[in-house]
């Protein structure tokens, strides 16, 4: 009895030493006292940053997913809808049409400029560095340096009546075919995708150009020397090189379809009727004109999830395809 006594107060007395699982917390303590005062300069930099990419963006957006939930004109006290602003948005036909537009509008806004995009590109690169390289890449990227205003002012002398396209018709006989592109039903919406093909084509250009400066010239003469003529080095050498910039072409130019607003809103302000009516025109109208503060915060809603629904899968898609 006395035995054990003697050996516990010697216990209590004396702190037991560190084991090796103590010296680990303390090393790991350690180790993020050392990152956060090495982080700390960088977290001051981007603060105000931050800051103001909460107030200006993920706040607006918060507030827009809030607003979708409430019947509200923007002045008097709004109202709980719950979800029938988004019911409204799937069977109106009003509403629903816009999206459809907008996905029939990638077609010209996305595909036709990333085609002739690495079509121009190519030939371009063949030409080397002669002035009439430099005097096409100028000519094809002009549309990206001029104001999206002015560009749809401009189109809509052209394509006016009277304007260029038809006068150019009737000199070559095709009387027949002349009509008012932008207000007829059925040319106005692919009229206004080629204003967007017109405006797209210089930065895909330009994307593929880029792509294209990095190829190794030894595959060229590789190809070259296993008999391929230029249509079989553009398949086999060309276009493997620039499938990231491709990616990166695809997805900026659908975004530019599912968000368009300016020219849209300078040629025909969506017009006639509703055939060239977009999603991002129809939440100005609404908000601004028809006072549905709701229903129009569930269409931006909405728009942003068919963004993400579209750009993403493209996206991974475009990474993958480049990591292997």
């Amino acid at each position: 009895m006395s035995t054990t006594w003697s050996t516990t107060d010697k216990a209590s007395s004396h702190p037991s030493a560190p084991g090796p699982s103590d010296d680990l917390r303390r090393k790991r303590r350690a180790d993020k006292v050392r990152r956060l005062r090495t982080g700390l300069p960088g977290l001051l930099l981007v603060a105000p940053a931050l800051a103001f990419y909460g107030v200006f963006v993920l706040r607006p957006l918060v507030a827009t997913v809030q607003y979708s939930f409430y019947e509200w004109n923007g002045i008097s006290t709004a109202t709980w809808a719950g979800v029938d602003n988004y019911v409204r948005l799937l069977t109106d036909p009003d509403l629903l049409g816009p999206i459809v537009n907008a996905l029939q509008l990638i077609i010209y806004f996305s595909f036709v400029p990333v085609v002739f995009g690495v079509i121009a590109a190519a030939i371009i690169r063949k030409m080397g560095a002669s002035r009439l390289a430099g005097i096409s890449r100028t000519v094809l990227f002009l549309p990206q340096v001029i104001p999206l205003v002015a560009a749809g002012i401009m189109w809509t002398w052209l394509l006016a009546t009277d304007g260029a396209v038809n006068q150019f018709m009737r000199v070559i006989g095709l009387d027949g075919l002349t009509r008012a592109w932008l207000g007829d039903f059925d040319t106005a919406l692919p009229a206004v995708g080629v204003i967007g093909a017109w405006v797209n084509v210089g930065l895909c250009m330009l994307l593929m150009l880029a792509g294209m400066t990095k190829v190794d010239p030894s595959l060229y003469e590789a190809a070259r020397l296993d008999g391929a003529g230029p249509i079989r080095e553009f398949v086999s050498v060309t276009l493997p090189a620039v499938r990231q910039e491709l990616g990166v072409a695809i997805i900026i130019t659908v975004i530019s379809a599912l968000r368009s607003f300016d020219i849209i809103f300078i040629s025909t302000q969506g017009g006639p009727g509703s055939s060239t009516m977009v999603p991002g025109l129809e939440i100005y109208y609404l908000a601004f004109f028809e006072r549905e503060i709701g229903q129009a915060s569930a269409l931006a809603v909405a728009l942003t999830v068919l963004v993400l629904i579209v750009v993403l899968p493209l996206n991974r898609l475009t990474r993958s395809d480049s990591d292997s």
